[in-house]
């Protein structure tokens, strides 16, 4: 019975020092901050990282915070400076300034990121987005990118939000916007196709001329070869086309050479 006894009193002490710790003591876990609210003072200016702290209990209780970098996307749709209509996705790396949580909850509340990243992006994305044509957004997107991460920083930071990284991470235009470029892709193709025609034929021209002026050149070679040394050009190339042509033939199985004159010919009687 001793021994019962002192078990019950050892589990009773137990249980009390496990209520008293849950009733006294609050836990930080890694990447979290704590706020602590008082019911007399509201909530107190001190902000508590990891670890194990004190309270009172039922008139202080921990609000905590997630300080990790998160991770949200907003969707915008805005026009351009030409008047086209743009469908944009930005994503932000962010996380609150641990120094301001107090401020953070008293003005804002623990779901600041859903009151001021949708305002404000969508804000600057369409102050931004209207200084550019539809193909300035496409050509200079890294650009446009830098110039909206720049602003974006500054208003968060107004609100104490530290944004680590914003990017563009989709770009769409409108159908009739698609159909323009598609069609003006189809034009340059063409245009391209027609001047490389143009370049070819201008080839074949002076090809022509160059081809035209080199056998006047040799005509004019000739003649004068002709009239310094008489025919005796002519009848050498007679002979040598009429070597090749015999060669030709008589390479042939088909055909019989038969030599001119009738005296060549077999006397066979008439």
């Amino acid at each position: 019975e001793k021994v019962l006894n002192k078990l019950g009193t050892l589990g009773g002490l137990l249980l009390l020092s496990s209520f008293g710790i849950n009733k006294f003591c609050y836990f930080v876990d890694g990447g979290e901050r704590a706020l602590v609210f008082d019911r007399f003072k509201g909530i107190k200016p001190d902000v508590f990282g990891e670890g194990i702290h004190f309270m009172v209990p039922f008139i202080q209780w921990p609000i905590f915070f997630e300080i990790r970098t998160t991770a949200k996307t907003i969707n915008s749709k805005t026009g351009t400076k030409d008047l086209q209509m743009v469908n944009i996705d930005l994503r932000f790396l962010y996380r609150p300034d641990p120094a301001f949580l107090p401020s953070i909850y008293l003005n804002l509340g623990k779901d600041y990121d859903e009151r001021v990243l949708p305002s404000i992006g969508n804000e600057v994305l369409k102050s931004i987005v209207a200084q550019y044509n539809a193909e300035q957004l496409l050509t200079q997107r890294e650009q446009v990118s830098h110039e909206i991460r720049e602003r974006l920083t500054q208003r968060a930071n107004e609100f104490h939000i530290v944004l680590d990284d914003v990017a563009i991470t989709h770009l769409n235009f409108g159908p009739e916007f698609t159909a323009a470029c598609e069609q003006k892709q189809v034009a340059q193709q063409d245009a391209e196709r027609a001047k490389f025609l143009v370049m070819k034929r201008e080839q074949e021209r002076k090809a022509a001329i160059i081809r035209a002026e080199g056998e006047a050149d040799a005509a004019r070679l000739v003649s004068e070869a002709i009239k310094t040394h008489g025919s005796g050009l002519l009848e050498i190339r007679r002979i040598e086309a009429a070597k090749n042509i015999a060669g030709s033939l008589s390479k042939a199985p088909n055909i019989t050479y038969l030599p001119g004159g009738n005296a060549n010919l077999l006397n066979i009687p008439v």
